[in-house]
Protein backbone atom coordinates (compact mmCIF):
# COMPACT_ATOMS: atom_id res chain seq x y z
CA UNK A 1 0.00 0.00 0.00
CA UNK A 2 1.26 3.34 -0.74
CA UNK A 3 2.33 5.80 1.67
CA UNK A 4 0.39 9.47 2.45
CA UNK A 5 3.62 10.87 1.20
CA UNK A 6 3.00 8.55 -2.08
CA UNK A 7 -0.13 9.90 -3.06
CA UNK A 8 0.56 13.37 -4.49
CA UNK A 9 2.90 11.80 -6.92
CA UNK A 10 0.24 9.03 -8.13
CA UNK A 11 -1.95 12.06 -8.66
CA UNK A 12 0.69 13.87 -11.07
CA UNK A 13 1.30 11.05 -12.47
CA UNK A 14 -2.49 10.05 -13.38
CA UNK A 15 -2.50 13.54 -15.48
CA UNK A 16 -1.78 13.50 -19.50
CA UNK A 17 1.15 14.56 -20.47
CA UNK A 18 0.04 17.45 -22.29
CA UNK A 19 -1.21 18.62 -19.29
CA UNK A 20 2.16 18.00 -17.35
CA UNK A 21 3.74 19.84 -20.54
CA UNK A 22 1.55 23.22 -20.20
CA UNK A 23 2.02 23.29 -16.53
CA UNK A 24 5.72 22.98 -17.06
CA UNK A 25 5.46 25.49 -19.63
CA UNK A 26 3.52 28.17 -17.06
CA UNK A 27 5.55 26.76 -14.28
CA UNK A 28 2.47 26.17 -12.21
CA UNK A 29 -0.65 24.67 -12.10
CA UNK A 30 -3.62 25.49 -14.55
CA UNK A 31 -6.55 26.44 -13.36
CA UNK A 32 -10.07 25.14 -13.27
CA UNK A 33 -11.31 27.41 -15.51
CA UNK A 34 -8.37 26.58 -17.90
CA UNK A 35 -9.04 23.00 -17.37
CA UNK A 36 -12.67 23.77 -18.69
CA UNK A 37 -11.24 25.38 -22.12
CA UNK A 38 -9.71 22.63 -22.55
CA UNK A 39 -12.31 19.72 -21.97
CA UNK A 40 -14.34 21.81 -24.68
CA UNK A 41 -11.88 22.54 -27.03
CA UNK A 42 -10.33 18.59 -26.89
CA UNK A 43 -14.30 16.92 -26.88
CA UNK A 44 -15.55 19.07 -29.40
CA UNK A 45 -12.73 18.14 -31.74
CA UNK A 46 -13.04 14.49 -31.03
CA UNK A 47 -16.60 14.11 -31.60
CA UNK A 48 -16.41 16.97 -34.55
CA UNK A 49 -14.06 13.80 -36.20
CA UNK A 50 -16.64 11.03 -35.10
CA UNK A 51 -18.94 12.51 -37.62
CA UNK A 52 -16.79 13.88 -40.39
CA UNK A 53 -15.74 9.68 -40.52
CA UNK A 54 -19.24 9.10 -40.25
CA UNK A 55 -20.98 11.31 -42.80
CA UNK A 56 -18.41 10.36 -45.97
CA UNK A 57 -20.35 7.49 -46.74
CA UNK A 58 -23.47 9.60 -47.48
CA UNK A 59 -21.51 11.86 -49.79
CA UNK A 60 -19.55 9.06 -51.61
CA UNK A 61 -23.21 6.89 -51.88
CA UNK A 62 -24.17 8.67 -55.54
CA UNK A 63 -20.73 8.29 -56.72
CA UNK A 64 -21.06 4.59 -55.99
CA UNK A 65 -24.68 4.26 -57.41
CA UNK A 66 -24.56 7.13 -59.98
CA UNK A 67 -27.59 5.62 -61.29
CA UNK A 68 -31.94 6.57 -60.76
CA UNK A 69 -34.48 4.69 -61.53
CA UNK A 70 -37.23 6.37 -63.46
CA UNK A 71 -39.57 5.40 -60.86
CA UNK A 72 -37.63 7.93 -58.13
CA UNK A 73 -38.75 10.67 -59.97
CA UNK A 74 -42.30 10.58 -59.90
CA UNK A 75 -43.80 12.48 -57.23
CA UNK A 76 -47.22 12.49 -56.60
CA UNK A 77 -47.43 15.61 -54.99
CA UNK A 78 -46.29 17.82 -57.81
CA UNK A 79 -45.68 17.22 -61.07
CA UNK A 80 -42.94 14.71 -62.90
CA UNK A 81 -39.78 16.49 -64.40
CA UNK A 82 -39.22 15.93 -67.93
CA UNK A 83 -35.04 15.67 -67.54
CA UNK A 84 -34.02 12.48 -69.61
CA UNK A 85 -32.11 9.69 -67.92
CA UNK A 86 -29.26 11.07 -70.65
CA UNK A 87 -28.68 14.63 -68.52
CA UNK A 88 -28.82 12.94 -65.39
CA UNK A 89 -25.53 11.14 -66.73
CA UNK A 90 -24.39 14.34 -66.82
CA UNK A 91 -22.21 14.18 -63.45
CA UNK A 92 -20.53 10.74 -63.59
CA UNK A 93 -17.19 11.13 -62.70
CA UNK A 94 -13.91 9.43 -62.53
CA UNK A 95 -15.50 5.60 -62.52
CA UNK A 96 -17.77 6.27 -64.83
CA UNK A 97 -20.54 3.91 -64.25
CA UNK A 98 -20.60 3.88 -59.96
CA UNK A 99 -18.46 1.01 -58.39
CA UNK A 100 -19.91 -2.59 -58.10
CA UNK A 101 -21.26 -4.02 -56.55
CA UNK A 102 -23.52 -1.03 -55.75
CA UNK A 103 -23.93 0.34 -59.24
CA UNK A 104 -26.37 -2.11 -59.93
CA UNK A 105 -30.33 -2.23 -59.81
CA UNK A 106 -30.35 -3.32 -56.04
CA UNK A 107 -27.31 0.00 -55.23
CA UNK A 108 -29.29 1.92 -53.00
CA UNK A 109 -30.31 -1.45 -50.65
CA UNK A 110 -27.18 -2.95 -50.47
CA UNK A 111 -26.13 1.34 -49.44
CA UNK A 112 -29.02 0.88 -47.36
CA UNK A 113 -27.82 -2.45 -45.73
CA UNK A 114 -24.08 -0.51 -45.11
CA UNK A 115 -26.04 1.62 -43.20
CA UNK A 116 -28.08 -0.41 -41.00
CA UNK A 117 -25.47 -2.74 -40.63
CA UNK A 118 -22.91 0.23 -38.86
CA UNK A 119 -25.66 1.67 -37.05
CA UNK A 120 -26.95 -1.70 -35.71
CA UNK A 121 -23.37 -2.52 -34.23
CA UNK A 122 -23.36 1.24 -33.21
CA UNK A 123 -26.38 0.97 -30.95
CA UNK A 124 -25.42 -2.51 -29.77
CA UNK A 125 -21.76 -1.05 -28.80
CA UNK A 126 -23.20 1.99 -27.41
CA UNK A 127 -24.67 0.09 -24.19
CA UNK A 128 -21.65 -1.82 -23.49
CA UNK A 129 -19.54 1.10 -24.32
CA UNK A 130 -21.60 3.56 -21.14
CA UNK A 131 -20.90 0.29 -19.45
CA UNK A 132 -17.10 0.06 -19.77
CA UNK A 133 -16.59 3.97 -19.64
CA UNK A 134 -18.09 3.96 -16.07
CA UNK A 135 -15.54 1.56 -15.65
CA UNK A 136 -12.33 2.39 -17.37
CA UNK A 137 -10.18 5.82 -18.07
CA UNK A 138 -12.14 7.64 -20.75
CA UNK A 139 -9.28 8.93 -21.49
CA UNK A 140 -7.60 5.59 -23.09
CA UNK A 141 -11.15 4.31 -23.81
CA UNK A 142 -11.48 7.23 -26.18
CA UNK A 143 -8.31 7.29 -27.30
CA UNK A 144 -8.94 3.24 -28.76
CA UNK A 145 -11.88 4.35 -30.09
CA UNK A 146 -10.74 7.01 -32.28
CA UNK A 147 -7.59 5.48 -33.70
CA UNK A 148 -9.70 2.58 -34.32
CA UNK A 149 -12.54 4.55 -36.22
CA UNK A 150 -9.59 6.19 -38.50
CA UNK A 151 -8.32 2.59 -39.02
CA UNK A 152 -11.82 1.14 -40.53
CA UNK A 153 -12.96 4.41 -41.97
CA UNK A 154 -9.05 3.91 -44.23
CA UNK A 155 -9.72 0.50 -44.62
CA UNK A 156 -12.84 1.15 -46.65
CA UNK A 157 -11.23 3.42 -48.81
CA UNK A 158 -8.56 1.43 -49.44
CA UNK A 159 -11.42 -0.67 -51.48
CA UNK A 160 -10.74 1.89 -54.05
CA UNK A 161 -6.96 1.13 -54.76
CA UNK A 162 -7.34 -2.55 -53.93
CA UNK A 163 -10.01 -3.12 -56.59
CA UNK A 164 -12.76 -4.63 -54.01
CA UNK A 165 -15.31 -5.36 -55.49
CA UNK A 166 -17.21 -8.06 -52.75
CA UNK A 167 -20.29 -6.68 -51.16
CA UNK A 168 -18.99 -8.57 -47.63
CA UNK A 169 -15.75 -6.78 -47.27
CA UNK A 170 -17.42 -3.52 -47.13
CA UNK A 171 -20.05 -4.40 -44.58
CA UNK A 172 -17.53 -6.49 -41.84
CA UNK A 173 -15.51 -3.00 -42.23
CA UNK A 174 -18.59 -0.89 -41.43
CA UNK A 175 -19.51 -3.25 -38.61
CA UNK A 176 -16.22 -2.91 -37.29
CA UNK A 177 -16.25 0.86 -37.78
CA UNK A 178 -19.54 1.57 -35.66
CA UNK A 179 -18.21 -0.65 -33.31
CA UNK A 180 -15.56 1.91 -32.52
CA UNK A 181 -17.63 4.70 -33.20
CA UNK A 182 -19.89 3.57 -30.11
CA UNK A 183 -17.16 4.68 -27.88
CA UNK A 184 -17.17 8.22 -28.32
CA UNK A 185 -20.76 9.55 -27.25
CA UNK A 186 -20.89 8.43 -23.84
CA UNK A 187 -17.13 9.00 -23.24
CA UNK A 188 -17.68 12.54 -24.44
CA UNK A 189 -20.67 13.84 -22.34
CA UNK A 190 -19.49 11.56 -19.39
CA UNK A 191 -15.98 13.81 -19.24
CA UNK A 192 -17.94 17.36 -19.84
CA UNK A 193 -20.70 16.24 -17.28
CA UNK A 194 -17.68 15.77 -14.86
CA UNK A 195 -16.49 19.51 -15.39
CA UNK A 196 -19.22 21.37 -15.90
CA UNK A 197 -22.49 22.39 -13.28
CA UNK A 198 -25.89 22.47 -13.86
CA UNK A 199 -26.04 25.96 -14.53
CA UNK A 200 -27.29 26.83 -17.71
CA UNK A 201 -26.64 23.24 -19.00
CA UNK A 202 -29.02 23.37 -22.18
CA UNK A 203 -26.88 26.38 -23.31
CA UNK A 204 -23.62 25.44 -23.12
CA UNK A 205 -24.06 21.88 -24.39
CA UNK A 206 -26.54 23.30 -27.14
CA UNK A 207 -23.39 25.18 -28.32
CA UNK A 208 -20.98 22.37 -27.61
CA UNK A 209 -23.13 20.13 -29.82
CA UNK A 210 -22.50 22.38 -32.32
CA UNK A 211 -19.45 19.63 -33.08
CA UNK A 212 -22.12 17.21 -34.81
CA UNK A 213 -23.34 19.58 -37.41
CA UNK A 214 -19.63 20.99 -37.53
CA UNK A 215 -18.26 17.44 -38.13
CA UNK A 216 -21.31 17.05 -40.60
CA UNK A 217 -20.28 20.04 -42.11
CA UNK A 218 -16.16 19.01 -42.49
CA UNK A 219 -17.21 15.52 -43.50
CA UNK A 220 -19.38 16.53 -46.28
CA UNK A 221 -16.76 19.44 -47.75
CA UNK A 222 -13.90 16.99 -47.36
CA UNK A 223 -15.24 13.75 -49.36
CA UNK A 224 -16.86 15.85 -51.92
CA UNK A 225 -13.56 17.72 -52.55
CA UNK A 226 -11.59 14.41 -52.82
CA UNK A 227 -13.84 12.83 -54.83
CA UNK A 228 -12.69 13.50 -58.08
CA UNK A 229 -9.43 12.07 -57.11
CA UNK A 230 -11.22 8.82 -56.50
CA UNK A 231 -13.72 8.32 -53.76
CA UNK A 232 -11.20 6.54 -51.71
CA UNK A 233 -9.56 9.34 -50.39
CA UNK A 234 -13.05 10.36 -49.46
CA UNK A 235 -12.27 7.77 -46.30
CA UNK A 236 -8.72 7.62 -45.63
CA UNK A 237 -8.11 11.65 -45.15
CA UNK A 238 -10.72 11.56 -42.60
CA UNK A 239 -9.84 8.50 -41.03
CA UNK A 240 -6.08 9.81 -40.75
CA UNK A 241 -7.53 12.87 -39.23
CA UNK A 242 -9.76 11.42 -36.46
CA UNK A 243 -6.49 8.61 -35.37
CA UNK A 244 -4.70 12.34 -35.29
CA UNK A 245 -7.00 13.86 -33.04
CA UNK A 246 -6.99 10.64 -31.06
CA UNK A 247 -3.40 10.97 -29.99
CA UNK A 248 -4.25 14.03 -28.98
CA UNK A 249 -7.20 13.13 -26.56
CA UNK A 250 -4.73 10.64 -25.06
CA UNK A 251 -2.04 13.58 -24.73
CA UNK A 252 -4.25 16.58 -23.29
CA UNK A 253 -7.97 15.12 -21.89
CA UNK A 254 -8.32 15.85 -18.37
CA UNK A 255 -11.06 13.37 -17.22
CA UNK A 256 -12.19 15.20 -14.64
CA UNK A 257 -11.24 17.44 -11.60
CA UNK A 258 -9.74 14.81 -9.28
CA UNK A 259 -7.92 13.05 -12.29
CA UNK A 260 -5.96 16.24 -12.40
CA UNK A 261 -6.08 17.28 -8.79
CA UNK A 262 -7.80 20.25 -10.37
CA UNK A 263 -10.15 22.54 -7.30
CA UNK A 264 -13.13 22.90 -7.89
CA UNK A 265 -15.11 26.31 -8.09
CA UNK A 266 -18.08 27.54 -6.19
CA UNK A 267 -20.37 27.43 -8.56
CA UNK A 268 -18.91 24.47 -10.21
CA UNK A 269 -19.69 22.76 -6.42
CA UNK A 270 -23.25 23.26 -6.22
CA UNK A 271 -25.16 24.01 -3.27
CA UNK A 272 -25.83 20.94 -0.74
CA UNK A 273 -29.68 19.79 -1.04
CA UNK A 274 -31.98 20.48 1.76
CA UNK A 275 -33.50 18.05 4.14
CA UNK A 276 -37.02 17.43 1.96
CA UNK A 277 -35.34 18.52 -1.60
CA UNK A 278 -33.74 16.41 -4.16
CA UNK A 279 -33.12 18.67 -7.03
CA UNK A 280 -30.26 20.79 -6.22
CA UNK A 281 -27.32 18.48 -6.86
CA UNK A 282 -24.44 19.58 -8.49
CA UNK A 283 -23.64 17.79 -12.03
CA UNK A 284 -21.08 15.21 -10.14
CA UNK A 285 -20.71 16.79 -6.79
CA UNK A 286 -19.61 13.70 -4.84
CA UNK A 287 -16.89 13.61 -1.95
CA UNK A 288 -13.65 12.02 -2.47
CA UNK A 289 -13.96 9.55 0.61
CA UNK A 290 -17.31 8.35 -0.66
CA UNK A 291 -16.86 5.31 -2.83
CA UNK A 292 -19.15 5.32 -5.48
CA UNK A 293 -19.88 1.85 -7.24
CA UNK A 294 -20.82 2.41 -10.95
CA UNK A 295 -24.88 1.98 -12.02
CA UNK A 296 -26.05 -1.20 -13.44
CA UNK A 297 -28.20 -1.24 -16.80
CA UNK A 298 -31.43 -1.67 -15.77
CA UNK A 299 -30.89 0.52 -12.49
CA UNK A 300 -29.94 3.78 -15.00
CA UNK A 301 -33.45 2.20 -16.89
CA UNK A 302 -35.23 2.79 -14.30
CA UNK A 303 -34.58 6.72 -13.65
CA UNK A 304 -37.47 8.78 -14.18
CA UNK A 305 -37.45 9.98 -17.52
CA UNK A 306 -34.42 7.27 -18.72
CA UNK A 307 -37.27 5.27 -20.97
CA UNK A 308 -39.09 8.47 -22.10
CA UNK A 309 -36.57 10.21 -23.82
CA UNK A 310 -35.05 7.22 -25.00
CA UNK A 311 -37.64 5.98 -27.35
CA UNK A 312 -38.40 9.87 -28.27
CA UNK A 313 -34.78 9.52 -29.46
CA UNK A 314 -35.44 6.33 -31.21
CA UNK A 315 -37.70 8.16 -33.62
CA UNK A 316 -35.91 11.48 -33.55
CA UNK A 317 -32.71 10.03 -34.16
CA UNK A 318 -34.48 7.89 -37.47
CA UNK A 319 -35.19 11.22 -38.70
CA UNK A 320 -32.14 12.73 -38.37
CA UNK A 321 -29.99 9.88 -39.37
CA UNK A 322 -32.01 9.56 -42.46
CA UNK A 323 -31.23 12.69 -43.43
CA UNK A 324 -27.29 12.30 -42.52
CA UNK A 325 -26.97 9.11 -44.69
CA UNK A 326 -29.13 9.75 -47.60
CA UNK A 327 -29.59 13.50 -48.22
CA UNK A 328 -26.87 14.46 -50.28
CA UNK A 329 -28.26 11.55 -52.44
CA UNK A 330 -31.91 12.43 -52.43
CA UNK A 331 -30.38 15.92 -53.63
CA UNK A 332 -28.18 14.69 -56.65
CA UNK A 333 -31.12 12.62 -57.33
CA UNK A 334 -33.73 15.12 -57.46
CA UNK A 335 -33.91 17.81 -60.30
CA UNK A 336 -34.43 21.29 -58.66
CA UNK A 337 -35.41 24.21 -60.91
CA UNK A 338 -36.08 21.26 -63.97
CA UNK A 339 -31.82 20.36 -63.15
CA UNK A 340 -29.99 17.71 -61.55
CA UNK A 341 -27.01 18.70 -59.05
CA UNK A 342 -23.18 16.76 -59.22
CA UNK A 343 -22.70 14.82 -56.23
CA UNK A 344 -20.24 17.67 -55.24
CA UNK A 345 -22.73 19.73 -55.08
CA UNK A 346 -25.11 18.06 -53.40
CA UNK A 347 -22.91 17.20 -50.89
CA UNK A 348 -21.67 20.98 -50.60
CA UNK A 349 -25.85 22.03 -50.07
CA UNK A 350 -26.52 19.28 -48.06
CA UNK A 351 -24.05 21.05 -45.64
CA UNK A 352 -27.30 23.86 -44.92
CA UNK A 353 -29.17 21.28 -42.72
CA UNK A 354 -26.16 20.97 -41.05
CA UNK A 355 -25.91 24.79 -40.28
CA UNK A 356 -29.45 24.48 -39.34
CA UNK A 357 -28.82 22.11 -36.82
CA UNK A 358 -26.59 24.29 -34.53
CA UNK A 359 -29.06 27.05 -34.62
CA UNK A 360 -31.79 24.45 -33.68
CA UNK A 361 -29.27 22.71 -30.86
CA UNK A 362 -28.55 26.35 -28.91
CA UNK A 363 -31.73 27.39 -28.81
CA UNK A 364 -33.55 24.04 -28.13
CA UNK A 365 -30.91 24.47 -25.44
CA UNK A 366 -31.41 28.42 -24.54
CA UNK A 367 -35.31 27.82 -24.76
CA UNK A 368 -35.03 25.20 -22.31
CA UNK A 369 -32.87 26.30 -19.82
CA UNK A 370 -35.23 30.13 -19.51
CA UNK A 371 -38.55 27.48 -19.06
CA UNK A 372 -36.42 24.66 -17.29
CA UNK A 373 -38.96 22.41 -19.54
CA UNK A 374 -36.88 19.82 -21.42
CA UNK A 375 -39.64 17.89 -22.62
CA UNK A 376 -42.22 21.18 -23.66
CA UNK A 377 -39.23 22.07 -25.77
CA UNK A 378 -37.91 18.98 -27.55
CA UNK A 379 -41.84 17.56 -27.91
CA UNK A 380 -42.63 21.42 -29.75
CA UNK A 381 -39.40 20.91 -31.98
CA UNK A 382 -40.83 17.69 -33.12
CA UNK A 383 -43.95 18.71 -33.84
CA UNK A 384 -42.55 21.79 -35.69
CA UNK A 385 -40.51 19.51 -37.92
CA UNK A 386 -43.31 17.69 -39.80
CA UNK A 387 -44.79 21.14 -41.62
CA UNK A 388 -41.17 21.99 -41.82
CA UNK A 389 -40.52 18.44 -43.87
CA UNK A 390 -43.68 18.28 -45.81
CA UNK A 391 -43.27 21.86 -47.54
CA UNK A 392 -39.13 20.61 -48.31
CA UNK A 393 -40.58 18.12 -50.04
CA UNK A 394 -43.47 19.91 -52.01
CA UNK A 395 -41.68 23.10 -52.42
CA UNK A 396 -38.05 22.09 -52.38
CA UNK A 397 -37.45 21.58 -56.00
CA UNK A 398 -39.38 24.86 -56.92
CA UNK A 399 -35.72 26.70 -56.89
CA UNK A 400 -32.23 26.77 -54.91
CA UNK A 401 -32.76 29.24 -52.83
CA UNK A 402 -36.06 27.87 -51.84
CA UNK A 403 -34.14 24.16 -51.05
CA UNK A 404 -31.86 26.15 -48.94
CA UNK A 405 -34.43 27.74 -46.69
CA UNK A 406 -36.15 24.86 -46.08
CA UNK A 407 -33.80 22.66 -45.63
CA UNK A 408 -32.42 25.06 -42.93
CA UNK A 409 -35.69 25.40 -41.39
CA UNK A 410 -35.77 21.18 -41.50
CA UNK A 411 -32.24 21.04 -39.96
CA UNK A 412 -33.21 23.37 -37.02
CA UNK A 413 -36.41 21.47 -35.55
CA UNK A 414 -34.83 18.11 -36.54
CA UNK A 415 -31.56 18.18 -34.88
CA UNK A 416 -32.83 20.31 -32.11
CA UNK A 417 -34.36 18.05 -30.09
CA UNK A 418 -31.61 15.70 -30.92
CA UNK A 419 -28.59 18.04 -29.89
CA UNK A 420 -31.27 18.45 -26.58
CA UNK A 421 -31.93 15.36 -25.66
CA UNK A 422 -28.35 13.35 -26.07
CA UNK A 423 -26.65 16.70 -24.05
CA UNK A 424 -28.48 18.10 -21.33
CA UNK A 425 -31.38 15.71 -21.07
CA UNK A 426 -28.63 13.10 -20.45
CA UNK A 427 -26.49 14.67 -18.47
CA UNK A 428 -29.81 15.73 -16.16
CA UNK A 429 -30.58 11.99 -16.15
CA UNK A 430 -27.48 11.11 -15.43
CA UNK A 431 -27.58 13.00 -12.00
CA UNK A 432 -30.61 12.54 -11.44
CA UNK A 433 -31.68 12.77 -7.70
CA UNK A 434 -32.60 9.53 -7.20
CA UNK A 435 -29.07 8.37 -7.81
CA UNK A 436 -28.30 10.15 -4.16
CA UNK A 437 -25.21 11.97 -6.11
CA UNK A 438 -23.68 9.04 -7.51
CA UNK A 439 -21.38 9.80 -10.63
CA UNK A 440 -20.77 6.79 -11.95
CA UNK A 441 -24.45 6.90 -13.95
CA UNK A 442 -23.55 9.27 -16.62
CA UNK A 443 -22.03 7.44 -19.60
CA UNK A 444 -24.55 4.84 -18.76
CA UNK A 445 -27.45 6.56 -18.88
CA UNK A 446 -25.86 8.31 -21.83
CA UNK A 447 -24.99 5.18 -23.51
CA UNK A 448 -28.71 4.17 -22.75
CA UNK A 449 -30.32 6.97 -24.76
CA UNK A 450 -28.35 7.46 -27.61
CA UNK A 451 -28.43 3.78 -28.26
CA UNK A 452 -31.71 3.46 -28.11
CA UNK A 453 -31.74 6.34 -30.16
CA UNK A 454 -28.98 4.60 -32.52
CA UNK A 455 -31.50 1.65 -32.91
CA UNK A 456 -33.63 3.84 -34.45
CA UNK A 457 -30.81 5.28 -36.77
CA UNK A 458 -30.39 2.05 -37.88
CA UNK A 459 -33.85 1.32 -39.12
CA UNK A 460 -34.12 4.96 -40.85
CA UNK A 461 -31.36 4.88 -42.97
CA UNK A 462 -32.77 0.89 -43.88
CA UNK A 463 -36.00 1.45 -44.79
CA UNK A 464 -35.27 4.41 -47.03
CA UNK A 465 -32.97 2.40 -48.95
CA UNK A 466 -35.89 0.15 -49.97
CA UNK A 467 -38.79 2.68 -50.02
CA UNK A 468 -37.20 5.51 -52.39
CA UNK A 469 -36.51 2.98 -54.79
CA UNK A 470 -40.51 3.19 -55.33
CA UNK A 471 -41.25 7.18 -53.91
CA UNK A 472 -39.04 9.80 -52.22
CA UNK A 473 -42.84 10.72 -51.14
CA UNK A 474 -43.27 7.66 -48.95
CA UNK A 475 -39.87 8.08 -47.35
CA UNK A 476 -41.30 11.36 -46.32
CA UNK A 477 -44.15 10.29 -44.99
CA UNK A 478 -42.02 8.06 -42.82
CA UNK A 479 -39.98 11.01 -41.34
CA UNK A 480 -43.42 12.78 -40.48
CA UNK A 481 -44.91 9.60 -38.96
CA UNK A 482 -41.41 9.39 -36.78
CA UNK A 483 -41.47 12.90 -36.02
CA UNK A 484 -45.43 12.87 -34.64
CA UNK A 485 -44.39 9.60 -32.58
CA UNK A 486 -41.78 11.24 -31.00
CA UNK A 487 -43.55 14.11 -29.68
CA UNK A 488 -46.31 12.00 -28.59
CA UNK A 489 -43.77 9.74 -26.47
CA UNK A 490 -43.43 12.93 -24.22
CA UNK A 491 -46.24 13.42 -23.70
CA UNK A 492 -46.47 12.10 -20.22
CA UNK A 493 -43.88 14.81 -19.16
CA UNK A 494 -44.81 17.58 -21.09
CA UNK A 495 -47.99 17.60 -19.00
CA UNK A 496 -46.05 17.17 -15.68
CA UNK A 497 -43.93 20.17 -16.88
CA UNK A 498 -46.88 22.40 -17.56
CA UNK A 499 -48.85 21.42 -14.17
CA UNK A 500 -45.46 22.57 -12.59
CA UNK A 501 -45.09 26.02 -14.36
CA UNK A 502 -48.97 26.58 -13.41
CA UNK A 503 -48.31 25.76 -10.13
CA UNK A 504 -45.57 27.73 -9.83
CA UNK A 505 -47.49 30.88 -11.55
CA UNK A 506 -50.14 30.69 -9.12
CA UNK A 507 -48.35 30.08 -5.91
CA UNK A 508 -46.40 33.20 -6.51
CA UNK A 509 -49.14 35.24 -7.57
CA UNK A 510 -50.96 33.80 -4.82
CA UNK A 511 -47.74 34.92 -2.63
CA UNK A 512 -48.04 38.73 -4.08
CA UNK A 513 -51.65 39.18 -3.17
CA UNK A 514 -52.77 41.23 -0.04
CA UNK A 515 -54.65 39.24 2.47
CA UNK A 516 -57.87 40.48 3.93
CA UNK A 517 -56.04 41.77 6.89
CA UNK A 518 -53.57 43.74 4.91
CA UNK A 519 -56.83 45.25 2.98
CA UNK A 520 -58.30 46.11 6.47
Amino acid sequence: MASLSELPALRNYSKPFGIRFLEYIKKGKLSYKTHQAIVLIVTFLAYTCYHATRKTTSIVKSALDPQSPDVSLKFPWRMTYLSSPAEKKGFSWVLGDGWAPFNGSDGSALLGQLDVAFLSVYALGMYFSGHLGDRMNLRVFLTVGMVGTGLFTSLFGVGYWAKIHSFYYFLIVQMIAGLFQSTGWPSVVAVVGNWFGKKKRGLIMGIWNAHTSVGNIAGSLIASALLSYGWGWSFVVPGLLIAFVGLLVFLFLPVSPESVGADKEEDEVGSPRKIGEGVTEPLLGSDAEIKETAVGFIEAWKIPGVAPFAFCLFFAKLVAYTFLYWLPYYISHTAIEGKYLSSETAGNLSTFFDIGGVLGGILAGHISDRLDARAITAATFMYCAIPALYFYRTYGHISLVMNIALMFICGMFVNGPYALITTAVSADLGTHSSLRGNSKALATVTAIIDGTGSVGAAIGPLLTGYISAKSWSAVFMMLMGAALVAGLLLTRLLVAEVVARISESRSQAGGSQPTSQDEE
